[in-house]
């Protein structure tokens, strides 16, 4: 890890930080040789409040924060800052993109390919499960690299089927590499960090928050050309992911179902608001113009 690097990575660890004030910082010492003289002391209390300023500067020389940082890459886990080659190019065309992704596995997948996000109900139902099976393996046929975020439910299946075709597949997850939710996937996530790839935002040692789960929706569609959702109810999670993708103009694709089953109110509602209907793998890969 370059200095920069280190440097951004340990501004990203200070308690309190969002990214707004990173921007702040940057724009001020784009290069961030101030990070640990005095001259950071006077920047950081014109950006935070008096006690964010005294934690976050207490945090700047921390070597314990340090020394966890150079334990990474003992641990297989990469940083990849928003500068670097290995960053997705198409999450940094998205607004407020991460400016540092910690993952583990086979960073080659970020910028390889073609992405489709695959989300949907936690509670999948038999219905969902075919569907996946029907459409993927024309499309891992195809080269496409399946995103999800590693939930129960869809995700998981969207995941194990990807593999189970002999594809590629990324987990984004909330929370940090340290601490895998929900614990029922932590062998599918542990696999994937061997031969596939999981994300994160967070240092590896953030514990998930409920806040967090909506957020890495946006990495979700922003890594991914488009978005396919499969069972979802009126007020799915899943829903957020796919306004994401439709505020960053990718496009978004909808199973359709059951209009009895509560878990296709969101998708039915979807094809009704523009997404498109997708019955096959072709009538998605046909707008990636294969």
């Amino acid at each position: 890890m370059n200095e920069f690097n280190m440097r951004l990575t340990h501004l990203h660890h200070c308690r309190g930080m969002n990214w707004k004030m990173i921007y702040n910082i940057l724009k001020k010492d784009p290069q961030l040789k101030c990070m640990y003289n005095h001259t950071q002391s006077r920047i950081i209390p014109r950006i935070f409040t008096s006690q964010d300023s005294l934690s976050v500067l207490q945090d700047l020389h921390s070597d314990q924060i340090q020394e966890q940082i150079r334990q990474y890459s003992q641990n297989g886990i990469k940083t990849i800052t928003i500068f670097d080659k290995e960053y997705p190019s198409l999450l940094k065309e998205t607004y407020q993109p991460p400016w540092i992704i910690y993952a583990k596995g086979d960073i080659s997948l970020l910028n390889s390919g073609t992405h489709l996000a695959v989300v949907g109900s936690r509670q999948a139902s038999e219905y969902g499960e075919k569907a996946i099976q029907y459409m993927f393996p024309k499309l891992i046929e195809k080269g496409v690299i399946i995103v999800s975020g590693l939930a129960a439910g869809i995700d998981a299946i969207a995941h194990k089927e990807a593999i189970k075709n002999k594809g590629r597949t990324i987990g984004v997850i909330a929370g940090g590499l340290f601490h895998i939710y929900p614990q029922a996937n932590q062998k599918l996530a542990y696999e994937m960090m061997k031969n596939q790839l999981v994300i994160s935002e967070y240092p590896p040692d953030t514990r998930p928050s409920r806040w967090q789960f909506p957020m890495r929706n946006r990495i979700i569609s922003g890594i991914s050309r488009g978005t396919l959702i499969i069972q979802a109810k009126s007020k799915s999670g899943s829903l957020i992911t796919a306004n994401y993708a439709v505020q960053e103009g990718r496009d978004v694709f909808a199973v359709p179902g059951n209009i009895f089953s509560p878990f296709s109110g969101g998708t039915n509602e979807l094809i009704q608001q523009g997404a498109k209907l997708v019955k096959s793998a072709e009538e998605i890969l046909e707008e990636f113009l294969y």
